[in-house]
């Protein structure tokens, strides 16, 4: 199965399925990400707590093999999201009831006759799928 991230070499990473033109997917999480907090003790501000920096996002296929020639969806079941290098979130791939349009603002060229200098939006994506995660995360170890 393939494994780990293509974007070094500039292809995208996501199965042929999920892709799109610009590399848009759209992740669905069901609850809250926990991100744990460090506690710093300054002269101008004792026991003071933020946020400590946690890598969220690392996006793994485990079963997929973008070389089947079967053209098998039963990787569609089984998706990794990891949080940190703690925490593992196991969702799986939903087709989207409607299908989502992804929209942007275009600013319109002076010599455009309908528009005074005015903005369009122009429709940049079709998303048909999304990666849903619903179950608790997993502790995982490094």
């Amino acid at each position: 199965p393939a494994r780990g991230s293509n974007i070094s070499n500039g292809q995208n990473p996501l199965p042929q399925l999920l892709q799109t033109p610009s590399g848009l997917a759209i992740l669905e999480l069901q609850g809250t990400i926990n991100i744990p907090s460090i506690t710093t003790d300054t002269p101008e501000n004792p026991n003071t707590s933020h946020p400590a920096t946690t890598k969220v996002g690392q996006l793994v296929f485990p079963d997929y093999n973008p070389n089947d020639p079967t053209g098998s969806t039963a990787w569609m079941k089984r998706v990794h999201l990891y949080i940190g290098r703690h925490q593992r979130l196991t969702g799986e791939v939903k087709k989207l009831a409607t299908p989502l349009g992804v929209i942007r603002r275009k600013s319109v060229d002076d010599d455009d006759a309908m528009t005074d200098g005015a903005e369009q939006l122009e429709v940049m994506e079709i998303i048909y799928y999304k990666v849903l995660f619903s179950s608790r995360p997993e502790p995982v170890g490094e």
